[in-house]
């Protein structure tokens, strides 16, 4: 399989590829492309180079793809053990390294770094490893080859090994821990962490501040970077793809469908997210809560439009937590809601349409994350909102950084003060807040994501 691509000027690799295989009930195979900055970045390098996206077989689909040959230009899908795989993406990327990155551990119980975490430590090293060997054994002389996120931390070290000759970039999508909370890991795992990703000649990240982290914990474990290069970039979202896309048919219908669910004159309180621990729904829907026991002056007059999509399903906590958000949900439903009036209008089922047709009718936008690396709901909404929305945002968003200024800032813990802010948002004059989206939608839209990547792959290249 690997020998049937050409060597390749340059790579992108990463867990999740830009195309995903459902095996149908009768043997037939159908494909799904994806979107976002990764295909957007390597669609605009043009034919002058040879491409290719190297990335993880993650379902029955993919892998009967694989086994019959079945693949899209470009792309290398790896069938790697499923078993292997399924440590390395549950057991180590998902439970271990987003939680220390994102500081969810209750460590009066958690983690527990025992024999089974080491066993599954070593399928996540093997997994690193078939991405590294795929990648040196497709690479041209000299190729610039760009690994993503915490999945692939092993990668850069590895392949620099394998292939010197490779210019090697790494970029992780989430925030950095602060060096006490990575401490949390054993010390070897932690500096294996570290070197992994300082095999890379640039290693970026989507702020400052999650790159001044990094580095605090190479300067206290390991002395320093040694050569490595410490690049940021912040990316934005889309404009014009999301400003196009918002206004087709299927959009307008379930815009439609949304205003027969709030019901006519009231204004909008919007959140689109994964179910993911760390977005923080639960308090979100704790504020909204203390609003309308605080403030009855908004019981009828607003409705909180909460779209919670399923992520991770396979993990208990997961959902737990899924379960929790609905129960909250029903019961905000159930003390304030009127004949003619839903509370909380909660959907959970992903639906991209829907979720455009809620940016475009938002008065306010939550986003509210315990951390997150970027988000970029933060940066879209304002893009999309038709009347201009006022943006409610946890200090704690790497969003932060660039949106702050215009936002009605939160510390995502303090429910009390989360309520002030929506009340804030809700009660914010037509030409402040139109003032602001115009300012937010300015910042959100700096670096694109063709941007964003071309940036990445110049800087490599040159060895800025």
């Amino acid at each position: 399989m690997v020998s049937e691509h050409a060597a390749a000027q340059v790579l992108v690799a990463s867990n999740r590829g830009p195309v995903t295989y459902t095996l149908s009930e009768d043997g037939s195979l159908d494909a799904r492309r994806g979107g976002g900055g990764l295909v957007s970045g390597l669609s605009a390098i043009g034919s002058e180079a040879e491409a290719l996206w190297v990335c993880a077989a993650l379902g029955d689909g993919d892998r009967e793809a694989v086994r019959r040959g079945v693949g899209e230009p470009g792309v290398l899908m790896l069938d790697i053990d499923e078993a292997v795989h399924s440590d390395a993406y549950n057991g180590i990327a998902n439970s271990v390294l987003w939680f220390v990155h994102h500081m969810l551990y209750q460590t009066p119980l958690e983690p527990v770094f025992d024999k089974e975490f080491r066993r599954q430590w070593a399928s996540y090293e093997t997994y690193n490893r078939a991405f590294a060997e795929a990648l040196a054994a497709q690479a041209a002389e000299g190729a610039a080859v760009l690994v993503q996120d915490y999945h692939l931390a092993l990668v850069p070290g590895m392949l620099r090994e394998l292939r010197p000759d490779l210019r090697i970039g790494h970029f992780s999508h989430t925030p950095w821990a602060p060096v006490d909370y990575f401490r949390m890991l054993p010390d070897d795992i932690a500096e294996q962490l570290l070197r992994g990703l300082l095999g890379a000649d640039r290693t970026c990240f989507l702020t400052r501040r999650w790159a001044d982290a990094f580095v605090s914990c190479c300067t206290e474990l390991l002395g320093g970077t040694g050569g490595t290069a410490i690049g940021v970039h912040g990316l934005g979202a889309d404009a014009d793809f999301l400003r196009k896309r918002a206004h087709r048919p299927d959009v307008d219908e379930r815009l439609a469908a949304l205003r027969e669910q709030i019901g006519p004159g009231r204004k909008t309180i919007v959140r689109v997210d994964r179910t993911e621990l760390s977005k923080n729904i639960v308090r979100g829907l704790l504020a909204y809560q203390q609003l309308l026991e605080t403030r009855p002056e908004w019981r009828e007059r607003v409705v909180h439009v909460a779209f919670a999509y399923p992520s991770r399903q396979d993990l208990a906590v997961y959902r737990d937590y899924t379960a929790e958000v609905q129960r909250l949900a029903d019961e905000i439903n159930s003390v304030y809601g009127t004949e003619s009036w839903t509370p909380v209008v909660l959907h959970v089922k992903d639906d991209f349409a829907r979720s455009l047709a809620a940016y475009r009718l938002a008065d306010v936008a939550l986003v509210n994350p315990i951390r997150d690396g970027m988000n970029l709901v933060a940066k879209e909404i304002p893009l999309v909102s038709e009347a201009g929305c006022a943006l409610v945002l946890s200090r704690e968003a790497g969003a932060h950084e660039e949106l702050g200024e215009d936002a009605v800032t939160v510390n995502p813990y303090d429910v009390s003060g989360t309520a002030d802010a929506l009340h804030a948002a809700l009660t914010m004059p037509d030409d402040e807040r139109s003032r602001h989206t115009e300012r937010l939608a300015t910042a959100a839209t700096a670096l694109p994501p063709q941007k964003w990547f071309l940036d990445q792959l110049r800087a490599l290249r040159e060895g800025a």
